[in-house]
């Protein structure tokens, strides 16, 4: 007996709408394996309806003061919160995340990063007004972009909407958000939450795939192009935003290097690394994934992480006693399980390496030792609940090692050794240095890598000046 798929929507000027022509895609819960919605399949009409509905907003949003803006998001902010189990359910169909994690690992920051971009709205800075040449006065102007086509991923879809449009919205911008074709449905309720407290085509949201977003870059309203995902899809965005000179916002892939040092305490590194690596399934581009160990207490690290991760769970979202749910689809799981399968002779799995029952896209916690620098797993990014362990000699081959990918987006520093950890925070050439932890995440503070991993930073007073453009007015004052 079949089951009818529910329908989402696209949500373009205030209203919700099907594709122009029609064209869907099936939405499948990872956790099952089986469809449970249809989106539309939006094309170059769609597009342009939503570019065309964020173009007219625009003016009148710019115009509002920051803090009728501010008064906007907090409401946001109170409405995500109010309505939290309803995205929560959404986001777990999504995904297959674990729901008692994602109502206490999610829905908390996103309210406090909704509330601290409503703040970050009324507190624009520039440089001092002065006479810089005798007789004139020089003022800067902070202003928003215009439109900005905002492509989000699919690790954490409601999160980095937040991370998205909070920002985009308190500059004074327009927005037009696609999630991933994979998880557009807290997307889409985040649409009817934020529809009900914005003015029609402030906030738009178009489902569709690789060739949607390609045609929101490539199309000639936005200002801005902003996405988190893949260094191949960061790179299709540039690309195409360049063709206009469009700004372009990248948060893309990481390799982070977690280097232990032979003086931290093992048995907190391991349990705060395991965490760290495994949670949501190592979807995250600063996962603890990549763990170089000094070699004097290297076999008591890996014995201990492989034993570790060996009694972590993984599981369907409604076992409390899960660490993480499935990988996002079978592209995925196809992904992670050939970088097991193509390990060289040299690598040992001390652990997992396998997929997970039958139903959904599940893959065991993951240890792998006995690696070396050039290897394939090593320089590429897995993006699943797989740790590989290097070993090192001293400082200097740790730095060489930890810098020696295409990836700069995090890194850690296990010592108890303060001036080491200062001096690697300093050489390590990634956008975020943690020292003795790994992943936590403010809202006051930037999140953003360098070379591959992109540029340009979310979160923070420079997440929010992302979205915004500088002018000089210069004005005589000699009558």
């Amino acid at each position: 007996m079949s089951t009818e798929l529910r329908r989402l929507r696209n949500y373009i000027d205030g209203e919700f709408r099907d594709a122009a022509d029609g064209r869907t895609t099936e939405v499948v819960n990872p956790a099952t394996g089986e469809p449970y919605a249809s989106a539309p399949l939006s094309g170059a009409a769609d597009v342009d309806a939503a570019m065309t509905a964020a173009a007219t907003a625009f003016p009148a949003w710019r115009d509002l003061t920051p803090s009728e803006r501010q008064r906007a998001l907090l409401k946001i902010a109170d409405a995500v919160e109010e309505r939290a189990e309803e995205l929560i359910a959404a986001e777990v169909e999504n995904t297959g995340k674990p729901i008692g994690l994602t109502r206490s690992e999610e829905i908390p920051p996103m309210v406090d990063q909704i509330r601290f971009f409503a703040g970050a709205a009324r507190m624009l800075e520039g440089r001092s007004a002065g006479e810089y040449m005798e007789g004139l006065t020089s003022i800067v102007r902070r202003e928003p972009i215009g439109v900005c086509a905002q492509v989000a991923p699919w690790n954490y879809p409601m999160m980095m909407a937040v991370w998205k449009f909070a920002p985009a919205l308190a500059a004074g911008n327009t927005v037009v958000l696609k999630p991933s074709d994979t998880t557009p449905a807290s997307t889409v309720l985040l649409a009817e939450i934020i529809g009900a407290i914005v003015p029609k085509g402030v906030f738009n949201v178009v489902c569709g795939d690789r060739d949607t977003g390609r045609a929101m870059v490539e199309h000639p309203t936005p200002a801005m192009a902003s996405i988190t995902g893949s260094v191949r899809a960061g790179m299709s965005v540039a690309e195409s935003a360049a063709k206009d000179l469009k700004r372009v916002h990248l948060e893309l892939g990481g390799k982070a290097p977690v280097v232990v040092f032979e003086d931290t305490d093992i048995a907190k590194a391991v349990e705060d690394i395991s965490t760290a690596g495994f949670f949501n399934a190592g979807q995250d581009c600063t996962a603890a994934t990549r763990v170089l160990v000094q070699e004097s207490i290297h076999d008591e690290f890996v014995e201990a992480l492989a034993k570790a991760a060996s009694e972590i769970r993984t599981g369907q979202p409604d076992d409390e006693d899960v660490l993480y749910g499935p990988l996002n689809n079978p592209a995925q799981l196809k992904q992670v399980s050939g970088f097991i399968e193509r390990l060289p002779a040299h690598a040992k799995v001390e652990t997992g390496g396998e997929r997970v029952g039958d139903k959904g896209y599940f893959y065991a916690p993951t240890v792998v030792s006995g690696l070396r620098q050039d290897d394939e797993i090593i320089q590429n990014e897995v993006f699943g609940p797989v740790i590989t362990v290097q070993s090192f000699t001293d400082e200097a081959q740790a730095i060489g090692y930890a810098n020696g990918v295409d990836y700069a987006l995090a890194s850690s520093v296990w010592t108890k050794d303060h001036a080491r950890a200062m001096r690697m925070s300093k050489v390590l050439d990634f956008g975020c240095v943690w020292i003795n932890t790994h992943i936590p995440l403010v809202a006051e503070m930037p999140h953003g890598g360098f070379k591959k991993s992109g540029y340009g930073k979310d979160l923070s007073g420079y997440g929010f000046d992302d979205y915004t453009r500088i002018k000089h007015v210069m004005t005589s004052i000699e009558g």
